[in-house]
């Protein structure tokens, strides 16, 4: 199933609760999986977009729901966190990471 902009997005499994709290009462359902591997995505773009448009002092906050967003679309491949960790450093192993900041400008 396709959505569209405007049939609503994907929050934090808390929102409802806390949208109660503050006194209206939410509308919600729960996607499919298709629905939600679809809508994951999206907020990872999302996510980064608010990172990437941070300042100093939010960047941290932001940085942190990629990483929720990256988790769970780990976990809907079947991949958990330490999973998740253990590629990242066999792939760190073999290419390197990023620490070194070095920029490549192309072949001689």
């Amino acid at each position: 199933m396709k959505h569209s902009i405007g049939q609503g997005k994907l929050v934090r499994d808390r929102i409802p609760q806390i949208i109660r709290e503050d006194g209206a009462e939410p509308v919600t359902y729960a996607a499919d999986g298709e629905e939600y591997r679809s809508r994951l995505r999206d907020k990872l773009g999302e996510e980064v977009a608010e990172f990437l448009e941070a300042d100093e002092d939010s960047a941290p906050e932001e940085l942190a729901d990629v990483l929720e967003v990256v988790r769970a679309l780990a976990a809907e491949l079947g991949v958990d966190a330490d999973q998740l960790e253990k590629i990242r450093e066999t792939k760190a192993g073999e290419r390197g990471g990023f620490s070194g900041r070095i920029v490549w400008t192309g072949n001689r």
